[in-house]
């Protein structure tokens, strides 16, 4: 039985030889994400540096472990925001996706513990993480099938369950953490999508990644050809039209992103400075005129469909299907291992409006993954606990 599997116990574990956890630059952050032992932790977008420069309303902090994290000996890192707790000297710590850490390591403690503890030092009364492993995974051949009035993702029965997944919730809980929203299926606690659609892209041919999609969406593709549909990569210039033709999404889907225009921009900016081309704006166009924009970013060897916006008119010639199939064979062209496409909802009833994006991404022949979402842990003590109760009410009533 792996060590992992294995309750830990309540005493706090001596510190490992020759393990040090500091602060460091971007720079050394970076580095070390570069190198083959911090790309094969695979952090998401959402972990690297520059994010911290598209969070407003939040500090950032940057910290590494390892042998000698100044000088670059690390063996894992973090990316953590803080958000001050109004008339407070105090922080709620978050870590979108993160830490970036070897999860299957045997001493977990052994880095999870000194994390927790520089974190208190730097008045933190509570932390937010992302564990990185999955939980279970549900092939979209299985689903189609699946689809039942009232029925939800829980419900069904899945095509794998990750031991690492199941054995690092079984560890958190047992070191008292608490999973947002709950076990169910439900999502309203997590400020990430717990359920997102992946693409598997490794090892697989632009044939082989065509004759995945569905029927629908190979005729999709093609009537946009036939009409004409032009995709390009378009600039920092086009993002006010990708703006407003979000809103016009918005609208029309029913549901509200509340980002401004800045924000994206800010984005772009932040991430592209970070590495040229990390994040693009796809744009199809038809006759002339743009009727979808979507955003890909690119971290390693993943990459993300991060947001999409299309008009209301001509979408019979299939703009967004367009888009789709030119950044799937862009991420294949990179090396992308996995093309992912954010966030599903949990529903499999065909009559709720939420469906139609799940159908939508299932046509591409992926898998629905969930996640093991965000666990929340106050750092002792009845002023933290207190502090952790107050700052849920707070951001309950916003």
């Amino acid at each position: 039985m792996s060590a992992l599997l294995v309750p830990p116990s309540r005493s706090r574990p001596a510190p490992r030889p020759g393990f040090a956890l500091r602060t460091i630059t971007a720079e050394t952050y970076r580095a070390f994400l570069a190198t083959p032992a911090g790309a094969a932790l695979g952090a998401g977008f959402l972990q690297c540096p520059s994010w911290a420069d598209v969070k407003e309303g939040w500090r950032a902090r940057l910290i590494g472990w390892g042998p000698d994290p100044e000088a670059g000996q690390l063996t894992g890192v973090a990316l953590v925001l803080l958000r001050q707790f109004p008339g407070t000297r105090k922080y709620f710590a978050y870590l979108p996706e993160g830490p970036v850490a070897d999860w299957s390591d045997p001493e977990l403690d052994g880095w999870l513990d000194p994390l927790l503890e520089h974190l208190r030092g730097a008045g933190a009364f509570a932390v937010r993480i992302g564990p990185s492993p999955a939980y279970r995974r549900w092939d979209a051949a299985r689903l189609k099938s699946l689809t039942r009035p009232g029925r939800r993702l829980g419900d069904v029965l899945a095509s794998e369950v990750d031991p690492l997944g199941t054995a690092v919730a079984e560890r958190l809980r047992a070191r008292d953490w608490r999973r947002c929203g709950g076990d169910g299926t439900g999502e309203d606690g997590d400020a990430q999508p717990r359920h997102v659609f992946h693409v598997p892209l490794a090892g697989r041919t632009t044939e082989e990644l065509w004759s995945g999609l569905n029927q629908e969406w190979r005729r999709n593709v093609r009537r946009a050809q036939k009409e004409g549909v032009e995709v390009v990569v378009g600039s920092a210039a086009e993002l006010p039209e990708f703006y407003r033709l979000l809103g016009i999404t918005e609208r029309r889907d029913r549901f509200r992103l509340g980002r401004s225009l800045a924000y994206y921009e800010r984005q772009y900016a932040a991430l592209n400075a970070e590495e040229p081309g990390r994040m693009k704006l796809y744009l199809a166009r038809h006759r002339g005129e743009i009727l979808a924009a979507h955003t890909l970013i690119t971290v390693g060897r993943r990459a993300w469909y991060q947001t999409g916006a299309s008009a209301d008119h001509r979408r019979e010639v299939r703009p967004s299907n367009a888009l789709q199939w030119r950044m799937l064979l862009d991420a294949h062209a990179l090396g992308a291992e996995v093309y992912d496409m954010r966030g599903v909802p949990s529903t499999l009833d065909p009559d709720e409006r939420a469906y139609g994006l799940l159908r939508w991404k299932l046509g591409t022949g992926g898998q629905v993954v969930e996640t093991l979402g965000e666990w929340e842990k106050p750092l002792g003590g009845g002023a933290n606990h207190t502090l952790y109760r107050a700052f849920q009410a707070y951001l309950n009533r916003r």
